[in-house]
């Protein structure tokens, strides 16, 4: 069982399965980084200085100021500036593996129109071809 195990674990697709993930995750942080500290500033800043982060709806609780303080007071709070963010992050990513997607198509697609080297003719034109030339030359 182990050495079935050792075998499939190091399939190529498992591998490059692995390195996928890894680099997806480290991808999400940078977009999250993006829209959290790039993004929704100035967004927030155009719409009156709004914090997307503490904008929510306290359910249940004393919420306090800040979605912080809120959580601090135990109180059930509906987070829909959170969401907002969450919703950009997917959007940019998803935007990104759109345009990934597309560079691959179009690579590919350059990859099949290439036109392949053209075959050598067969062995008998060839000698015809010679035989051609040689009572030309008679």
């Amino acid at each position: 069982m182990l050495k079935e195990f050792k075998e499939f674990a190091m399939r190529g697709s498992v591998v490059d399965m692995a390195v996928g993930i890894i680099i997806g995750g480290a991808f999400g942080t940078i977009v999250k980084s993006l829209v959290d500290d790039i993004l929704m500033p100035p967004i927030g800043l155009l719409m009156g200085g709004v914090d997307f982060t503490n904008l929510f709806v306290t359910l249940k609780g004393d919420a306090g100021g800040t979605l912080e303080a809120a959580r601090e007071a135990g109180a059930v709070t509906l987070n829909w500036g959170l969401f907002i963010n969450a919703v950009i992050s997917f959007v940019i990513v998803a935007f990104a593996l759109f345009l990934l997607i597309k560079g691959m198509n179009n690579i590919k697609r350059k990859e099949e129109k290439a036109p392949a080297a053209p075959a050598e003719p067969p062995r008998n034109e060839v000698l015809l071809e010679e035989i051609r030339d040689l009572l030309k030359k008679r």
